[in-house]
């Protein structure tokens, strides 16, 4: 099925090619600036995650491992943050429309800042080496199926009610595994949500582009900023989960 928005039924588009020719650079545009969002907050997580772990680690590291001592397991910080992107996610869903283009910008920043100090842990579990390697590993392939989601002409929105039950499932799933600690429930978590999230990412480009006018030029320059936020943290979390999962797969790990 081709999917192809018309851009001209939207108020304000026209049928013009003059007025095509301004859709089109002003979608461009709010694209850059969703990238933009994303890569700011990623920065600021692997900062902070380095930061934590380089001078910190004394204060943080008993709140990202378990009493025991064993670095694969998840400690306080490590469960804040899998539930921390359900919170930020709910705020800006529901409140996205209330609150002013500086409040949204502060809790996503807060909320990189967040996921920083959760992931400083990985630091202690794989090899420098490996986690930059997975890093390029997961942005070329970030970036190659979010292409893919803009570029093409097939519509994913089926797909998507579809990624949306495997995400629910590798949540309640996860939840489970807290319990009873299966390392091939584990293992079928972390395939799963590779395909997802790779999934998700290519839909999510789709839905930004196609709602583009909807939500961002109509409303005007203030709502479009705070979109934009949002949009950009669709796409964050996208590419944190898909790193996380595949530092899992082809990370290596410290000896001690």
């Amino acid at each position: 099925m081709a999917y192809t928005p018309d851009f001209r039924t939207y108020p304000g588009a026209g049928g013009a090619a003059s007025s095509a020719a301004a859709l089109d650079a002003g979608l461009r545009t709010y694209m850059l600036r969703v990238y933009n969002w994303m890569a700011s907050g990623l920065l600021l997580t692997g900062i902070v995650a380095l930061g934590c772990n380089t001078y910190l680690r004394e204060a943080f590291y008993p709140l990202v491992q378990t009493p025991r001592g064993l670095m694969h397991q998840p400690g306080a910080l490590a469960y804040i943050a899998m539930f921390a992107p359900l919170v930020f996610v709910m705020v800006l869903s529901f409140g996205v429309e209330r609150l002013s283009a500086t409040a949204a910008k502060a809790i996503f920043w807060a909320f990189a800042g967040t996921m920083g100090a959760s992931m400083m842990n990985i630091f202690q579990i794989y090899t420098g080496e490996s986690i930059v390697r997975v890093f390029f590993i997961t942005a070329g392939t970030f970036a190659a199926m979010s292409v893919w989601g803009y570029a093409t002409r097939t519509d994913l929105s089926k797909m998507g009610s579809f990624l949306m039950m495997g995400l629910i499932g590798i949540v309640l799933a996860g939840l489970v595994n807290m319990f009873i600690g299966s390392s091939a429930l584990q293992f079928a978590i972390s395939a799963i949500g590779v395909v997802v999230f790779t999934g998700l990412t290519a839909y999510d480009t789709q839905r930004i582009k196609a709602t583009y006018l909807q939500y961002a030029q109509a409303a005007g320059p203030q709502d479009a900023g705070k979109r934009s936020v949002y949009d950009a943290l669709s796409l964050y979390l996208n590419f944190i989960n898909l790193f996380m999962l595949l530092l899992q797969f082809a990370g290596d790990r410290r000896s001690n």
